[in-house]
């Protein structure tokens, strides 16, 4: 995820430049992103063919199977707190909960979601840094003990899991660049649709926002939930997913580090679903038009509702396929117009 993170804030650079070089204005409304510049890139019928591969990869990559994982995520985190209180309620219930307020908010369209968005993100940021730093400084001396088995895990992975080592190295790589991927979305072309609204001064200023975000989210909030595992030994517990988590909280916390957790994860999540479903509309607009918004909008609240009862394993599988899917177009645009990047670079650094 280190690795992936660092490479991937000079490709999220690449991509917030470009969705502000080359977005435009449809039906009054200023939008943009890589079916855009793809076709910026690309003249005639091949372009068209790649930028229609990436709006549809787009939509089932995070319209559909991407916010299966987060109501996934949500679900499996309140069965959790559920369960430790007696409660039994099935994590469908939390799924169609949650399909009802997205709902309300797909319905007040893009001002309501960024409206809430910007409020609910910065809060439960600074409220589960707060939490993960004090659960660190709880258990501060096993912190050397955290780093030496990430390198270890990663250079002497025999050490680790014996004769499986070819195949952890592997795994190791894949799943650690699958999940940076996921987290950051650099590379993806997933956050330029939001990079292109923006109001910035100049794209490389956009750019360089777009670089920090990656810093924040995978150097500060993965590591927070990294070393909050491994300080507290929750990887011994063999759960997975946000049940890993939860257990990390709960070794210093009891049953409130179950129910923190699973709000923080609430707010995180349900803002990503507000954000994955407008990237999806702005690509299903660009295959359809506008009538197609609503029926997009209803097949996101179906499929938030279905993820929330799938097993975690099954909606990881289908969200890492198309996410690799929607990469490829994604990343011979930005080869192509790389000399671009350069030249905006230059002009305004």
């Amino acid at each position: 995820m280190w690795v992936s993170a660092f490479f991937g804030m000079s490709t999220i650079y690449a991509e917030a430049t470009l969705a502000q070089e080359y977005r435009t204005v449809v039906n009054g409304e200023v939008t943009g992103g890589p079916v855009y510049y793809i076709r910026a890139a690309f003249k005639g019928t091949f372009g068209k063919i790649l930028a229609g591969c990436f709006a549809v990869f787009i939509i089932l990559a995070l319209g559909f199977t991407g916010n299966m994982v987060q109501s996934n995520s949500i679900g499996a985190a309140f069965t959790e707190v559920f369960e430790a209180h007696n409660i039994n309620i099935p994590p469908i219930a939390v799924g169609i909960v949650l399909a009802v307020v997205c709902s309300v908010i797909f319905l007040g369209g893009v001002d309501r979601l960024a409206s809430v968005v910007e409020k609910i993100v910065p809060l439960m940021a600074g409220v589960y840094i707060i939490g993960s730093l004090v659960l660190i400084g709880l258990h501060i001396t096993a912190l050397p003990a955290a780093f030496k088995m990430i390198f270890v895990g990663a250079f002497h992975p025999e050490a680790v899991v014996g004769a499986g080592a070819g195949i952890a190295v592997r795994e190791a790589v894949r799943f650690g660049v699958a999940r940076g991927l996921f987290s950051n979305e650099a590379g993806m072309g997933s956050t330029p649709h939001a990079h292109a609204r923006a109001n910035a001064e100049n794209p490389h200023k956009q750019g360089l926002a777009a670089m920090i975000s990656v810093f924040v989210d995978t150097f500060i909030i993965l590591n927070l939930t990294v070393f909050s595992v491994l300080t507290t030994g929750a990887l011994d517990s063999g759960k997975t997913g946000t049940a890993l988590t939860q257990a990390a909280f709960m070794t210093s916390f009891g049953s409130f580090g179950l129910i923190f957790v699973a709000v923080c994860l609430l707010f995180f999540a349900f803002s990503t679903i507000l954000g994955w479903h407008f990237f999806g509309l702005v690509n299903m607009k660009y295959l359809f038009g506008e009538k197609a918004a609503v029926i997009y909008s209803l097949l996101v609240v179906v499929f938030v509702i279905v993820g929330s009862a799938l097993k975690v394993e099954l909606v990881w599988s289908m969200s890492d396929f198309f996410n690799g899917l929607m990469v490829i177009p994604n990343a011979i645009a930005l080869w192509a117009l790389s000399g671009v990047v350069v030249k905006i670079c230059k002009k305004f650094s």
